[in-house]
């Protein structure tokens, strides 16, 4: 069921091999695409090969690494999918405090491999996601209050171009193609190596959840929101509405039933957080306050998303969340569909919108909250109702949106949404980079950016 490229120890694994049929299982079981090849890769020089097999046969290409993404750019119906898992090793130079970090690695070998020197960098809150795709498409995490989203720490990348050809990015080297990285997803290439800066942290930090009752829904997120309005950078906090799982610390009672959660981290010093923390822990009180000091790796894989549901996301940036803007939220939540969904809202400011804007191609840092609706089923049956619950979200929200997009917190909506992340004179200098490594769209399977037509 394998057939080696020619001059490669690369395989290409074809429908029914285990190894075929692992690459395909996503995250989102919803994704249901079948390549005629996958090529695992273990170096960037399997990939070069791999890339000119497919470019002779005229195959698409994806690229598959954490398989996080809801939308399943992972995969391509017909093509060939590259998966990079083998490529995870990382390496650190702890005089510089950067990683080297391998593009087939996840944030969970990432965060351990750091915090062994009390390092790390921003990184995503569900630790199985990969480190490259999580990256180039921007980077959420805890940490992002206080050093940038993931993408404004990468200082250096390699990459295997469509034409096979392992070019370098960094501020010397190709620092356009490194702008475009940062940020700009997977148009440019098969990202083979990641530079990220590293900061200390922990090992341990003040982090963890408080769990209320769905009755104090409206007041937890106002008391939510009024902290981090102007919360100190260390501070980094999102808001959940959810139903309460069966886990041995939930209040018995509360299982299984509408709740809502303040999770997160404070990343300075623990003592300094217990009194910034303090009204959002005595508020109710919480029936579950699960906030400690715990080792930031441990914290970084605790709140994990679990596989295997069919999954539809979407996200709206907002210039504020008013009262009246609450009380529609938590009407909408409140029809939320059984089963592990969630209303997540992220808090931004800090570090985020105080980046260069230069640096980087993504736009609409400045929005304080962004409000983050997931839909997570089993059953197909349930498919429209569980998808229209989720986009009943970006329609309230209208009057209170800014327009920008976080393209790593949607599915496929589409190119204006794909602009809306980048703007116009961004996303025209996209397509220029893009023009440049991958004039024939070779890299398509992502939050495609055309290349620019020659003058």
């Amino acid at each position: 069921m394998t057939t080696v490229i020619p001059s490669s120890p690369a395989l290409l694994h074809k429908p029914g091999s285990p190894a075929y049929e692992d690459a395909c299982t996503l995250f989102n079981a919803m994704i249901e695409r079948r390549p005629r090849y996958v090529a695992r890769c273990t170096n960037p020089a399997d990939v070069a090969l791999a890339i000119g097999f497919a470019r002779e046969l005229g195959l698409d290409i994806a690229v598959r690494a954490g398989g996080h993404s809801v939308a399943g750019l992972s995969l391509c119906d017909g093509g060939l999918v590259i998966d990079v898992r083998p490529v995870d090793w990382i390496e650190m130079d702890l005089v510089r405090r950067v990683g080297r970090v391998g593009g087939g690695a996840t944030w969970a070998q990432l965060d351990r491999a750091t915090q062994a020197h009390g390092l790390a960098t921003t990184g995503g809150r569900v630790s199985t996601t990969g480190v490259a795709g999580l990256t180039l498409g921007g980077g959420s995490g805890w940490l992002e209050r206080k050093h940038g989203l993931a993408c404004d720490n990468l200082i250096g990348a390699e990459l295997v171009t469509a034409d096979g050809e392992i070019v370098r990015a960094s501020a010397g080297e190709n620092p356009d193609l490194l702008w475009a990285l940062r940020g700009g997803g997977g148009n440019f290439g098969v990202v083979t190596q990641l530079e990220l800066r590293l900061h200390p942290v922990g090992p341990d930090v003040l982090a963890g959840l408080a769990i209320y009752p769905a009755e104090h829904a409206a007041g937890a997120m106002k008391l939510w929101r009024d902290l981090m309005r102007d919360a100190p950078e260390d501070l980094s906090l999102a808001y959940a509405a959810i139903t309460a799982p069966d886990e041995p610390e939930i209040p018995a009672e509360l299982i299984g039933r509408p709740a809502v959660a303040v999770a997160g981290m404070w990343a300075g010093d623990a003592a300094e957080g217990e009194e910034v923390l303090r009204e959002l822990r005595a508020y109710g009180p919480p029936a579950l306050d699960a906030f400690e000091v715990m080792p930031y790796a441990d914290f970084q894989c605790s709140i994990d998303d679990p596989p295997g549901y069919r999954n539809y996301w979407t996200a709206e940036h907002v210039h504020d969340l008013p009262d009246e803007a609450i009380d529609t939220l938590v009407a909408r939540s409140a029809e939320k569909p059984e089963g592990p969904s969630q209303l997540f809202m992220v808090a931004w400011g800090g570090a985020v919108p105080a980046v260069d804007p230069a640096s980087s191609p993504l736009i609409g840092r400045e929005a304080p909250f962004i409000v983050h609706p997931l839909s997570l089923w089993e059953d197909p049956a349930d498919d429209e109702r569980a998808i229209a619950w989720a986009r009943a979200f970006r329609e309230d929200m209208r009057p209170y949106a800014t327009g920008a997009s976080y393209l790593n917190f949607i599915g496929d909506e589409g190119s204006a949404r794909v602009r809306a992340a980048f703007g116009e004179e961004n996303h025209a200098r996209l397509a220029r980079v893009k023009a440049q490594w991958d004039p024939r769209n070779l890299f398509r399977s992502n939050a495609n950016v055309p290349p620019a037509e020659a003058p």
